[in-house]
């Protein structure tokens, strides 16, 4: 395997694990609850980190496998920058993004209630507007998953 490919794949599992920790931090530490979508966020960072490690072991195996899971990756970055977006425009308007798919999703899936420290929905996403820096937490995570979408479709597209 193309070690560039197998070093880029593991900048971005590394970098959606920082995030879930910064978010664990400001939770649990400075006390900022998420909210439906935060958690779901969280989700999907940790999946791309997941497929990221898959492909780079897969890779042993079978070529394409890296590059199959940048693709994946990069499609998944993608539903965090619009998961991000529709929180940031529409969940954070309304009183409670209670039923929303974020909230559907994570409740249905036992994720909520299985590993509440790490998927806990705890807050309204009008009440999880916080900001880090002077920046909406949400704003964060949106320009790290174009950031991982870029990586992605680099790594996606780099030869063998």
């Amino acid at each position: 395997m193309n070690p560039g490919l197998s070093r880029l794949l593991h900048i971005i599992a590394l970098l959606c694990v920082a995030a879930v920790a910064a978010a664990l931090v400001s939770q649990h530490l400075f006390d900022m609850p998420p909210c439906a979508w935060c958690v779901f966020q969280r989700l999907l960072f940790l999946v791309i980190a997941l497929l990221c490690w898959a492909g780079i072991l897969l890779g042993r195996v079978a070529a394409s496998a890296p590059r199959i899971a940048a693709g994946l990756v990069s499609l998944l970055a993608l539903s965090g920058v619009v998961s991000g977006w529709y929180q940031y425009t529409v969940a954070a308007q309304m009183v409670s993004c209670d039923r929303t798919f974020a909230d559907r999703f994570m409740v249905e899936s036992g994720l909520d209630a299985g590993i509440p420290w790490l998927f806990g929905i705890f807050a309204t996403c009008m009440d999880a507007q916080v900001k880090l820096l002077g920046v909406e937490y949400v704003l964060w995570a949106i320009a790290l998953f174009v950031l991982l979408l870029v990586l992605g479709v680099i790594a996606a597209l780099r030869r063998s």
